[in-house]
């Protein structure tokens, strides 16, 4: 079992998340030729060790959440609010 510290919520069982992906994939636009997304989809590096992973906090705050993990341990070293603006607006209040 993955605890995932959300950084509203706490530690959470991951059951109450929904894995979105691989949060450091970048996609074509909507409009790119059908290869691009051929590529962006599926042919994308297995890679091993620290990744970032982008969950959804489903039965909780719903957040979305970049989560550090290593894929061969699955130790997880941080997580981090997906919207840059919304951490934005929440670090300027702790100023």
């Amino acid at each position: 079992m993955l605890r995932i510290p959300c950084p509203f919520c706490g530690p959470r069982d991951h059951s109450e998340f929904s894995y979105e992906g691989d949060a450091s994939v970048t996609y074509p636009p909507l409009d790119a030729p059908e290869e691009a997304w051929f590529e962006a989809v599926f042919l994308r590096e297995d890679r091993r060790g620290p990744t970032e992973e982008l969950w959804h906090h489903l039965y909780g705050c719903r957040a979305h959440v970049i989560v550090e993990r290593d894929t061969l341990t699955h130790e997880i070293t941080g997580a981090r609010l997906a919207n840059p603006a919304i951490r934005a607006a929440l670090s300027e209040g702790e100023e």
